[in-house]
């Protein structure tokens, strides 16, 4: 499967919209070493497009761990749910941040929180010393946070 080609102004409007946040765990694109990049929400394999409203702008970790994944299993459910989608879910519907770290408030949020690995140890220790030097949440994480 060829790698679709997204240009510069897709690339822009993507980052631009998102204000420079990972639009998974909201940090902002200055405070993660590695940067950003655009992630393709529902991959191209499950028939997904390119198109702006398939492309949310996201942290170097969450692109890694999400992958191509469109969801999860709660294993003591034994029940499939997709995973929190930008375009289409309110970030404070599905996760609260408790300090450094961020819980899920419902079945979306659960499997999102595990498989992107919020809470690793690395990514906590991460926003702590974010949220120390007083750069997390960032205003602008801060209003995803609560509309």
């Amino acid at each position: 499967m060829e790698r679709p080609y997204l240009n510069k102004e897709l690339r822009r409007l993507v980052a631009k919209r998102a204000d420079y946040l990972c639009e998974y765990c909201l940090i902002s694109e200055q405070d993660t070493i590695l940067g950003c990049a655009i992630d393709h929400i529902i991959s191209i394999k499950h028939g997904g497009s390119s198109s702006a409203d398939n492309l949310a702008y996201c942290c170097v970790y969450c692109n890694r761990f999400k992958g191509s994944d469109i969801g999860s299993i709660i294993l003591d459910k034994k029940e499939f749910f997709r995973f929190y989608h930008p375009r289409w879910d309110n970030w404070g519907e599905h996760f609260k941040l408790n300090n450094s770290t961020i819980e899920p408030l419902t079945n979306i949020g659960q499997v999102t929180t595990a498989i992107l690995g919020f809470n690793d140890q690395t990514r906590l220790l991460e926003r702590q010393l974010l949220i120390n030097k007083k750069k997390y949440p960032s205003p602008s994480a801060i209003r995803r946070m609560s509309t």
